[in-house]
């Protein structure tokens, strides 16, 4: 067995280094057993031996901003030069698409090397003083190398840690009302879902709840798989600023002057249309990372129009597939996400819209932690009004309904408790537009029996 990482080939050793520097779970289990003697090029040493370092004082993955800091004071500019390098062929490979394999391997090959080192020192013991103990703690040690380290929650020693305040790490909505059902809004690693039929407005939610987490101070990445990235930008100047999105060009001093103040990050990203898959986003996350950019917030939309990596035959299966995919990245970079989803053409004539009226795969209600439709007929559009309806909340009651003034041409939108001024106010509105429609047809149909 060659003892060298050499055998897989330099891309793979690159490669190896980048997971190095993306997979957290990946440099916890390896740390101990990782030695960067066994890689081929001095500059990929040194990359390696940084990279330890940094996590043996720091408890964090290495980024490209302390290895730029560290580059510095290397004295040979051959080496130096060669670390340059290196790091451009590790940049390049951050969204390659066969890096779980390459960490399996990698973490094999450092297993296997200890183990091996382990029995070469026992035939030693053995043949200087015979030592069973000391070779079975040897041998031990060697089987034991690159496992697992996190156990999980230990109930009966950690009891406070499910008592403290913030135990969940929140980020609220816009809408006090639906932060109360949240107990304070989604938290790390959770995925909520808005159900609507197409043209009533999701964007316009998703984009709201994107600007209020940068009132907030948080990094937001948006995600667009149908609009650019420069008309989802107007979106959150209407938002910010109440301008209608067609008149925004004529303001845009009012615009720059709204947005000063703003101390959050947002960053919007297009991917066409059945293009993006989970890896796609993976890959896109893992460079603000790299970068010791970090993430609060990630919203998508939607996730319906994703790829599914699991190729599946039908709708329903890639769809589940697809929003178990995306929970599984929210816990993966222990971030929230938002998305929304398609209701049936049928969801259009109804005033609430339920779980059975979600399009094409009900796993995508199973699988998020937080689900509320929108309904807006007509009349509603014209009115400003719609409801909110909570599908599904891991986290409090369901099943209750919200009525909402709601205006797309400037991002406004208010959800109410129904109890209050406010919220008897837009029920009212829909109460009236619906007597109105009842006489309307009325009328009609006494001019058709007459």
């Amino acid at each position: 067995m060659d003892n060298k990482l050499s055998q897989f080939g330099h891309s793979f050793q690159i490669k190896s280094i980048a997971c190095l520097m993306t997979k957290p779970n990946f440099l916890e289990q390896i740390y101990d057993i990782l030695d960067e003697n066994y890689y081929e090029t001095d500059a990929a040493k040194w990359l390696v031996n940084k990279c330890k370092l940094y996590y043996k004082n720091y408890k964090k993955q290495i980024t490209f901003d302390v290895y730029k800091v560290e580059i510095s004071e290397v004295e040979s500019d051959v080496l130096k030069t060669a670390i340059l390098e290196t790091l451009k062929e590790i940049y390049n490979n951050l969204q390659a698409n066969d890096l779980d394999f390459v960490q399996n391997k990698t973490l094999d090959f450092f297993k296997n090397q200890k183990l091996k080192n382990a029995i070469i020192k026992s035939v030693d013991i053995l043949e200087t003083n015979g030592e069973f103990a000391e070779i079975k703690t040897l041998i031990d040690d060697a089987m034991n190398a690159g496992i697992e380290r996190n156990f999980g929650h230990e109930y009966l020693t950690q009891i406070e840690e499910r008592y403290v305040e913030n135990v969940r790490d929140v980020i609220g909505t816009p809408w006090d009302v639906i932060n109360e059902l949240m107990q304070g809004g989604l938290g790390s690693g959770e995925l909520g879902v808005i159900v609507a039929p197409a043209g009533v407005g999701k964007t316009w939610i998703l984009s709201a709840i994107g600007a209020g987490a940068l009132k907030n101070n948080k990094s937001v990445v948006h995600y667009t798989l149908e609009l650019n990235e420069a008309y989802v930008g107007l979106r959150y100047d209407s938002c910010f600023t109440g301008i209608a999105n067609q008149n925004l060009k004529y303001h845009q001093e009012d615009v720059i002057k709204k947005l000063e103040p703003i101390e959050g990050d947002l960053t919007i990203k297009y991917f066409p249309t059945k293009t993006a898959t989970i890896n796609t986003l993976e890959a896109h996350l893992q460079k603000f990372k790299s970068f010791g950019k970090g993430v609060d917030l990630v919203i998508l939309d939607y996730a319906d129009i994703m790829r599914d990596i699991g190729y599946a035959k039908e709708v329903r299966h890639a769809l589940g597939n697809i929003y178990e995919d995306l929970r599984g990245l929210a816990g993966q970079f222990e971030i929230p996400i938002w998305t929304a989803s398609q209701a049936n053409r049928s969801a259009l004539d109804e005033d609430v819209i339920e779980a059975q009226k979600v399009a094409e795969s009900y796993q995508k209600v199973m699988t998020a932690d937080f689900v509320i439709s929108l309904s807006r007929k007509i009349e509603d559009k014209v009115a400003n009004t719609g409801r909110f309806h909570v599908i599904k909340n891991r986290f409090g009651p369901d099943g209750l309904t919200y009525p909402a003034k709601i205006n797309t041409n400037i991002g406004g939108i208010d959800i109410y408790e129904s109890n209050t001024p406010d919220g008897q106010e837009q029920q009212l509105k829909m109460n009236n537009r619906d007597r109105v429609i009842r006489k309307i047809l009325s009328d009609k149909y006494k001019d058709l029996v007459e």
